[in-house]
């Protein structure tokens, strides 16, 4: 069982950057790839990017590729995402996911956080 609790979430302008962490609980974090989703209002949850367990693949969907990055910390059990030049259409909940596979496919995830909210301002 592994639990994930999301942060660092906010309102911030247009341009600007925000750091989110997840912090999963268990001793096996590092046997998992670990994904980012997001989901807007009205829209389906949508695959942002994922890491594997070591850290040695990432993959990004088009729309935050170039602006967004994905890390993890296997000693802090925490997955980062970091978010950069933001735009109005990166306003949803972000949630993190723990897996066997480092895969776009969210029904490949098996445990999700409760999300948090990021809402970018015009």
């Amino acid at each position: 069982q592994v639990q994930l609790v999301e942060s660092g979430g906010g309102l911030v302008q247009a341009g600007g950057s925000l750091r989110l962490s997840c912090a999963a609980s268990g001793r096996t974090f590092s046997s998992y790839a670990m994904g980012w989703f997001r989901q807007a209002p009205g829209k389906e949850r949508e695959f942002v990017a994922t890491i594997s367990w070591s850290g040695g693949r990432t993959e990004y969907a088009d729309s935050v590729k170039g602006r967004f990055t994905i890390s993890r910390d296997n000693a802090k059990n925490t997955v980062y995402l970091q978010m950069n030049s933001l735009k109005p259409e990166d306003t949803a909940v972000y949630y993190c996911a723990a897996g066997l596979y480092d895969t776009t496919w969210r029904a490949q995830y098996d445990y999700w956080g409760q999300g948090t909210q990021v809402t970018v301002s015009s």
